[in-house]
């Protein structure tokens, strides 16, 4: 197992390797596994990525995003200017652009909120992407529901299961799947953060799934 300080060497290094982020602008720290980010980065799509890029590296047991978004005066824009783009951005999305008049859109202080509905989770997680990188975006909050639909729990618990065993990266035999209606109760442990990530997409990809409670452990 890594100890803290090579830890934090790794995820200094694999923020360096990510080229659309400024690394020596951000600082790392690490204790017990969980790595925290400070600085500043100019916009919320850098910040986005240089946690996911700490979320890759092996023996992360959890991130703490204390990254500022600070915009340059050339990028910033009046909140209605980003509602109206991004509601219009999730019109010409192909994967929502059918569903686009359930999703709301508001924006203050260029902080952006999605609520509202869609049938899976694919469609949530694409609406989030549409919007995350336009100018002048400084967070985002995903509050989008996904609507239950009726399904047979032990059928559900057999999709995941299966897609868990046909995985490269999972290891099926440590994971335990519940399901009580359309909610699916995940327990176990994993390798690392991007595999838990992995696990609790799986689980959103079975039909009827509308939410997914993790209680996984990352033991390396």
């Amino acid at each position: 197992m890594k100890t803290d300080a090579e830890l934090q060497q790794d995820v200094m290094d694999e923020l360096k390797w990510e080229p659309s982020i400024k690394a020596a602008e951000i600082g790392v720290g690490v204790k017990d596994g969980v790595v925290t980010l400070s600085g500043h980065v100019d916009t919320y799509g850098e910040k986005w990525i240089a946690e996911r890029a700490v979320a890759r590296v092996f023996g992360v047991k959890g991130v703490a995003g204390e990254l500022e978004v600070r915009l340059p005066s050339s990028v910033q824009r009046p909140d209605e200017d980003i509602a109206r783009t991004a509601a219009n951005a999730l019109q010409w999305n192909i994967w929502i652009s059918r569903i686009a008049d359930r999703i709301k859109v508001n924006v203050e202080n260029g902080w952006i909120t999605l609520s509202g509905d869609v049938d899976w989770w694919y469609q949530k997680d694409a609406a989030g992407d549409t919007v995350r990188n336009l100018l002048g975006v400084r967070g985002l909050s995903n509050n989008i529901a996904i609507n239950p639909t009726t399904v047979k729990g032990q059928a559900v618990k057999d999709e995941i299961e299966s897609a868990f065993q046909r995985n490269a990266i999972l290891d099926a035999r440590r994971i335990k799947v519940e399901t009580h209606g359309s909610k699916v109760i995940l327990r176990g442990s994993v390798r690392s953060w991007a595999e838990r990530e992995q696990v609790e997409r799986a689980s959103f990809a079975a039909p009827g799934v509308s939410e997914v409670e993790s209680h996984i452990i990352i033991y390396p």
